[in-house]
């Protein structure tokens, strides 16, 4: 077997584990939301199947990069197949970009660091003006 036969099946097995992982990965995320729905409101189900469906994106083009990386550096090193790669790469990582703050709400450099609180709001008040304590 020829090494460019070799890394053709090597690029291969990493598309089909991409496809099998968007494919497989929907349809446990549909079905955990199914589940979700017998014992919670539909809101909740349809914000797990958003965010289980989103995660299972983003992990199935990571895939799919990878495959794009191999065959453009092992079996198709031209010119063209460097700026399609480049072309795939930015575009998938838009996506993946997109789909991470659709999944957490925000941008990744605004969130607060893993484990930490947020400050507490400290209450100021004009000077001599004391605390209402009864609600007044």
């Amino acid at each position: 077997m020829h090494s460019y036969e070799g890394m053709e099946w090597v690029v291969t097995g990493f598309e089909v584990a991409g496809v099998a992982i968007l494919a497989i990965g929907s349809l446990l995320a549909l079905g955990s939301a199914a589940a979700t729905l017998r014992h919670s409101d539909p809101r909740t189900a349809y914000k797990r199947a958003r965010q289980d469906v989103g995660r299972v994106i983003l992990l199935g083009l990571e895939v799919l990069i990878i495959a794009d990386i191999v065959l453009t550096i092992t079996v198709d090193r031209t010119l063209e197949s460097a700026l399609t790669l480049g072309l795939i790469v930015l575009v998938r990582t838009f996506l993946s970009f997109s789909l991470e703050i659709e999944l957490e709400g925000s941008l990744p450099w605004r969130r607060d660091p893993a484990g930490s609180k947020p400050a507490e709001t400290i209450e100021t008040r004009p000077a001599g003006e004391a605390a209402d304590v009864e609600g007044r």
